[in-house]
C-alpha cells in the first residue's frame, strides 16, 4: 500500500514536470512522462502495459523530438530564415531564459534568430521578421508538446481503466 502511494505521487510528480517541460524547454518534458511509466511499472505493475502501449508512447515520443525541432525551424524559414537564424534561434531558446527570467522564453528565440540572419547578411528589417517567425514557430511547437503530451498521460489513464 505505502509502495502504491509513493509510486502514484512520482508519477504525478514525473507528470507534471513533464507538462512544464512543454512551456520550459531546459526540463525534460516527454521524457519525464515517458519515465512515470516506468515508476508505476516499478511500483505498481508493469501487467496493464503491452507491446501496443509501448509502442505508442515511443512512437509518441519520437514525434515529439523530431516536432519539436521542426515545427520550430518551420517557423524561421516560413519567414524567410537562414540556417544561421535556425541556430540563433535554438540557441536563444536555451540560453533565453535563464539571462532573462520570466521573457527569455520569448525574447531567447527572438534575438537569436535575429543576431543569426544578421551575422547571415540580411537587412535589420528582413532580420526581425525572421525572428518573429521564430516565436511563432515556438509557440507553435509549444502547442504541439502540449497536445501530444496529454495524448500520453490520456493513454496511459484509458490503458489503466480498460
Amino acid at each position: 500500500m505505502t509502495l502504491d502511494i509513493i509510486g502514484w505521487v512520482l508519477v504525478i510528480a514525473l507528470f507534471a514536470v513533464g507538462m512544464a517541460g512543454a512551456v520550459y524547454p531546459i526540463l525534460p518534458g516527454a521524457l519525464a512522462i515517458y519515465a512515470a511509466f516506468f515508476v508505476y511499472g516499478f511500483f505498481i505493475s508493469f501487467e496493464p502495459f503491452g507491446w501496443v502501449f509501448w509502442t505508442l508512447q515511443t512512437i509518441i515520443v519520437a514525434a515529439l523530438f523530431l516536432a519539436d525541432y521542426a515545427v520550430n525551424a518551420w517557423g524561421v524559414k516560413k519567414f524567410g530564415g537562414s540556417r544561421a537564424s535556425v541556430i540563433g534561434s535554438t540557441i536563444g531558446i536555451l540560453v533565453g531564459p535563464f539571462v532573462i527570467p520570466g521573457f527569455g522564453l520569448l525574447i531567447g528565440p527572438l534575438a537569436g534568430a535575429v543576431i543569426g540572419e544578421l551575422i547571415a547578411g540580411s537587412s535589420f528589417d528582413k532580420s526581425l521578421k525572421v525572428g518573429f517567425g521564430a516565436v511563432v514557430g515556438l509557440l507553435s511547437s509549444t502547442l504541439v508538446k502540449i497536445v501530444l503530451q496529454l495524448a500520453m498521460i490520456v493513454l496511459f489513464i484509458v490503458w489503466l481503466l480498460v
